[in-house]
């Protein structure tokens, strides 16, 4: 009997290693020039949508050959994908904006940094939200990201921790949801101001508050959101 063959087949079989994370190309001047073409692309692509937006535009802008962009960020979806996630930081800046606030002006601050952000880049925004850059895992995994910040920083402002109870963090995130729709059709027919349209979406938080604490006691709504405040 061949034992080595025997034992060989017997091992347990080597986890497959994983594809190490695309990263950019290049090392110093040329990642100054990737950060450049970004900084372009968000610009240009605050009122045009991705697939909209000629690849020649950014070069032109940039003073670039056209081959710099396929080579920084392989194709046009890889450097629409790479403009939307560098944008996402300017989202996430504005919605946690409010740290230090009391719940209610944090909550505030958080929709209607998100309102702001919204309105002076809407392309980048419906992109963000709708996961809109071919409609796959990486796109929708920036959305997704987006929301959970959202949500993190909600159950912070209103609970005072991030580690809320499933229901509660299932309402949030319906809420998160239905405000980006609401925005969505703010920036679409615009006659709101911001402030007009903020309003509305704290108030509704306020039922969702009061809804999570009938499900979840150990999650009762703060003061500003109770009907007997």
């Amino acid at each position: 009997m061949n034992t080595s063959r025997q034992s060989a087949g017997n091992a347990p079989a080597a986890p497959r290693a994983e594809p190490a994370p695309s990263r950019p190309r290049g090392t110093g001047r040329s990642l100054t020039r990737r950060g450049e073409l970004l900084a372009i692309g968000r610009t240009l692509f605050s009122d045009t949508s991705c697939d909209a937006l000629p690849m020649d535009d950014i070069a032109r802008q940039a003073g670039a050959a056209k081959g710099l962009i396929s080579y920084s960020f392989h194709s046009k979806r890889g450097c629409c994908l790479a403009i939307v996630q560098d944008s996402v930081a300017g989202l996430v800046a504005s919605a946690a904006s409010g740290l230090g606030l009391p719940p209610a002006g944090r909550v505030h601050r958080t929709v209607d940094g998100c309102l702001r952000y919204a309105e002076r880049n809407q392309a980048v925004y419906r992109t963000i939200v709708t996961g809109g850059v071919g409609f796959d895992a990486e796109a929708h995994a920036i959305r997704d990201q987006v929301r959970e910040v959202i949500v993190t920083t909600l159950a912070e402002g209103v609970y005072g921790r991030a580690d809320v109870s499933t229901p509660a963090r299932t309402a949030l995130l319906s809420w998160v949801c239905g405000v980006e729709g609401a925005t969505r059709d703010w920036i679409g027919r615009p006659g709101l101001t911001r402030a007009a349209r903020c309003d509305p979406l704290v108030k509704t938080l306020g039922g969702t508050l009061r809804a999570v604490a009938v499900l979840d006691p150990a999650h009762p709504a703060p003061a500003p959101a109770r009907r007997d405040a």
